[in-house]
């Protein structure tokens, strides 16, 4: 049974944190009860954002890419998916569920690459509108761990793309922005310990979504 007006959950966290995976296994158990499911991920889930995606992680030309044009970049990807697909499928009832979401350019870009936050701000409101996740999981993870997972997986063309190629000090960052911003908006935000196995973690993510299931 679909809900009226769908629910939008946004899984958030540095890299290596285990977000895909996660979303995968929340994703088979919302349809295992009966949802309609759909998966997006930042930049991208359009055909505008996959080609953003590509420029922002992987193509040559993106390598000496300012933090202005960076934030354009993936407020641009956002305004396309949000519009284009995430909208409309709320409003047709499904569950969304996103790989990424504003909270990722407030924290990358806001606080890791020092933007000026105030117009970080206006920018992903510009981009959004006043839409927000239902529901957002922060997958929490000690630095070296996350490092130590994203070496040893797999990525286009057998490199790290370029946010991967950052510094630790830059992820210290983005993980203090994160824990700032739970502070903030505590009734959104569910931190979730990932450093755990997948299992742990995924009970725990389900115990907070099944309560949504089925009202």
């Amino acid at each position: 049974m679909s809900l009226p007006h769908g629910v939008f959950i946004s899984f958030e966290g540095s890299e290596g944190c285990g977000k895909t995976t996660q979303i995968q296994r929340l994703a088979a158990r919302l349809e295992a009860a009966g949802q309609p499911v759909l998966l997006t991920r930042e930049p991208g889930g359009t055909p505008l954002g996959e080609t953003i995606r590509y420029l922002l992680k992987y193509a040559e030309e993106g390598r000496d890419m300012v933090p202005e044009a960076e934030l354009l970049l993936f407020a641009a990807s956002r305004a396309q998916l949000m519009r284009r697909v995430i909208e409309p499928a709320l409003q047709a009832g499904q569950w969304v569920i996103a790989d990424r979401f504003l909270d990722s350019t407030t924290v990358y870009q806001g606080v890791a690459r020092r933007l000026n936050p105030e117009a970080v701000c206006f920018i992903n409101e510009f981009a959004v509108g006043e839409r927000r996740p239902n529901m957002t999981f922060l997958l929490d993870i000690d630095i070296a761990e996350g490092h130590r997972r994203m070496a040893g997986r797999n990525t286009p063309g057998g490199t790290p793309d370029r946010m991967e190629q950052m510094p630790p000090a830059f992820y210290e960052s983005v993980r203090a922005g994160y824990l700032a911003l739970v502070r903030r908006e505590k009734e959104r935000f569910r931190v979730i310990n990932a450093g755990r196995s997948v299992e742990a973690v995924e009970a725990e993510v389900w115990e907070q979504v099944q309560g949504l299931v089925g009202k």
